[in-house]
């Protein structure tokens, strides 16, 4: 059972920047694909970003894609998410999640089957 932890949310004014930081802990950190989800207000959740196992593949939702940086640390069991040029429409709760097979690439929300608590990030002047 793996247990993953969200931090570095916040209220942040437009055009500035945050990072989220996710501690994983209760499997092999570094076979498994992480990924950052995101539900805005009223809306589903959708797909932001996710690094496989090795780091080698990225891959961003078009609407973060040049702003968002997605990067991982295996020694310490952590996946980032450096969010630059914020937007308020870049306004939600912002989950972690784990992949559910090792050793594979993926952006497929249904193939993350282990999440965080989630951590708000609000953007607004």
């Amino acid at each position: 059972q793996v247990q993953l932890v969200e931090s570095g949310g916040g209220l942040v004014q437009p055009g500035g920047s945050l990072r989220l930081s996710c501690v994983a802990s209760g499997r092999a950190f570094s076979r498994y694909s992480m990924g950052w989800f995101r539900q805005p207000p009223g809306k589903e959740r959708e797909f932001v970003s996710t690094i496989s196992w090795s780091g080698d593949n990225t891959y961003y939702a078009d609407s973060v894609n040049g702003r968002f940086t997605i990067s991982r640390d295996n020694a310490q069991n952590t996946v980032y998410l450096q969010m630059d040029s914020l937007k308020p429409e870049d306004t939600a709760i912002y989950y972690c999640a784990q992949d559910r097979l090792k050793n594979r690439s993926s952006f497929n929300e249904a193939d993350f089957a282990s999440w965080g608590q989630g951590t708000q990030v609000t953007v607004s002047s």
